[in-house]
């Protein structure tokens, strides 16, 4: 029987908990984590999301004490999803400054100025057919026009006080309008975090309950990613960075791992990852039956987003991962 050399025994940097730490090649830390949260019309609302145990959509005025409690276990940046009181085909109240989300920022950013408040940007929350844009007669989401509609909403945001503006529509060439409009505007310090890999997957179906925005016929795959792709997922990432955007996002993060590990070398601004709802839903459906350890799961895939490139991750774990952390 052959025995290892003294100096091939990799499992003495793996024989205590401390020493684990110690060497730990990958780390994880609340500033990691960005907090998705749903805000809608109204007063004292925290109405549960049925598929998606633990969240809610909040109200304004329970929202900033959910965000609270965010910021208290070390979370310091949160994304707004918007629910308006009204839809329409046009996605008009995206326009509204005293929106829903305008609304929130505001009061967001007075009760905690050093918040970093970002915003999806897309017309799927705000239209009453559910999909991410102005549509044509024939039905297909026009282009063009959409990212009018976009270019204008960013800075309605960025007056409203949001220190980020995240397109998540897929339209082609949405970050340059974005961004000169934002410019135009006097709004040159406000990022923008562009969803530049958004893969038509199912899991996002627990996200459709929760922001209300279910296609009305169809799909969103004309628009989303093939998730077959790879190669056009880089070629989206660097359209998106010549156009101007800070950061690029990825999504869905666990079934992607693969294309953050390839962008993480060449793309030369902070890479974000989103864990999604369908990802979320999972582990806490399984939790819930038992199956598996909700605290060991939820960590392990973010620790595993993060070894493959990932800077930020938006996460519905948010608050629970930092409040593990810290203990």
């Amino acid at each position: 029987m052959t025995r290892v050399t003294m100096a091939e025994r990799p499992r003495r940097l793996r024989q205590s908990a401390r020493v684990r730490q110690m060497v730990a090649e990958t780390r994880l830390s609340p500033t990691d984590l960005i907090y998705p949260l749903f805000v809608r019309p109204g007063q004292g609302e925290a109405r549960p999301i049925h598929s998606m145990p633990g969240q809610h959509q909040w109200s304004v005025d329970r929202l900033l004490g959910e965000v609270g409690r965010a910021i208290g276990a070390g979370v310091g940046a949160v994304m707004l999803f918007g629910i308006p009181a009204t839809k329409d085909a046009q996605g008009s109240a995206i326009h509204d400054p005293h929106g829903v989300v305008p609304s929130a920022v505001r009061h967001l950013k007075d009760a905690y100025p050093d918040l970093v408040v970002m915003v999806d940007l897309c017309l799927c929350d705000y239209t009453d057919h559910g999909h991410c844009g102005i549509l044509t007669p024939d039905g297909r989401v026009d282009n063009d026009a959409t990212v009018d509609r976009l270019a204008t909403a960013a800075t309605l945001f960025a007056e409203a006080g949001a220190d980020v503006v995240a397109p998540s529509d897929m339209m082609d060439g949405r970050v340059a309008a974005i961004r000169s409009a934002l410019d135009g505007a006097g709004h040159m310090d406000t990022l923008v975090l562009s969803y530049a890999v958004k893969y038509a997957s199912g899991f996002y179906a627990p996200f459709r309950e929760a922001a209300e925005n279910r296609p009305q016929f169809g799909d969103r795959r004309g628009y989303q990613m093939d998730v077959a792709n790879a190669r056009e997922a880089l070629r989206e990432a660097r359209l998106d960075l010549a156009e101007g955007a800070d950061l690029l996002m990825v999504k869905p993060a666990l079934s992607s791992l693969d294309i953050l590990a390839r962008l993480a070398p060449i793309v030369d601004r902070p890479l974000a990852a989103y864990q999604v709802s369908g990802e979320y839903s999972q582990i806490m459906a399984a939790a819930e039956r038992g199956w598996l350890d909700e605290r060991t799961a939820a960590l392990e895939t973010l620790l595993a987003i993060r070894r493959a490139g990932a800077s930020v991750i938006l996460t519905y774990f948010a608050v629970k991962v930092a409040q593990w952390l810290s203990e």
